[in-house]
């Protein structure tokens, strides 16, 4: 349990002072663990270059095989990089698989826009998943807080426990289905259309930037919201009768 989270009498100073500083609202949960799992500014360069590359090549000599080699490149470059620096490789490695994955599909038809079909693919799959996961009471976000906090390492679905976590995870899972719906929406009809410039675009725009702007409405509605957690709302003292 996070510090803030727990219960005067373990060792801390008790009194109502402090049993007010121990009542945090859902919304602040779940608002301080996805910024922990998020990247930042350079995660998304991480994700994008690669594309960029691929669809630049690709304007330029019109062949897929040299646009893949030019965003395995990057991809590699980047690797290079992070490992240089420091910090996690998990955007990298995660844009050099998908890199292999379209390469994977662009070479076998040597079609250029058969490069951004996994994709397409993977989220549809995610709208579908995103969806079931509101329905069945498993919301997608609430595994994202769970990543969050080292508290759920041995049981990752404790959150579930907190019935008022799981309404809030699930308003905000929505907004993640409708990100992939819109995602699959426009780039579907590129892709019939042979448009691979426009492909190249719309994964770069619906990529970071469209996961920025979720953020942002999930912050709006964190901000306004007030839910106080179930274990917050346990440790506050019941209000006793006057005498």
């Amino acid at each position: 349990m996070s510090e803030q989270q727990r219960v005067p009498g373990q060792g801390e100073a008790s009194g109502p002072d402090h049993e007010v500083a121990a009542v945090e609202t859902v919304e602040q949960v779940i608002r301080r663990r996805i910024s922990d799992v998020l990247g930042g500014w350079y995660g998304s360069l991480e994700t994008a270059l690669p594309t960029v590359a691929f669809v630049v090549l690709w304007l330029i000599r019109d062949e897929v095989r040299p646009a893949l080699l030019a965003a395995g490149g990057v991809a590699i470059i980047l690797l290079g990089i992070r490992l240089y620096i420091g910090g996690s490789v998990r955007f990298v490695l995660t844009s050099i698989f998908a890199t292999a994955i379209a390469a994977f599909f662009a070479l076998r038809s040597g079609n250029a826009q058969d490069a951004f079909l996994p994709g397409i693919l993977t989220s549809a799959a995610y709208a579908v998943g995103t969806l079931i996961s509101i329905l069945t009471r498993w919301p997608a976000v609430g595994f994202i807080v769970a990543a969050g906090d080292p508290d759920y390492v041995e049981h990752p679905t404790a959150w579930r426990r907190d019935s008022a976590l799981v309404k809030v995870c699930s308003r905000l899972t929505w907004v993640l289905v409708v990100l992939f719906v819109v995602r699959v929406a426009i780039m579907l009809p590129l892709y019939f259309a042979e448009e691979v410039a426009w492909l190249g675009v719309s994964k770069i725009v619906l990529g970071w930037p469209a996961y920025l702007t979720a953020i942002v409405i999930m912050g709006i509605m964190l901000a306004t919201g007030h839910t106080p957690t179930a274990e917050s709302s346990a440790a506050q003292p019941e209000d006793k009768p006057a005498p």
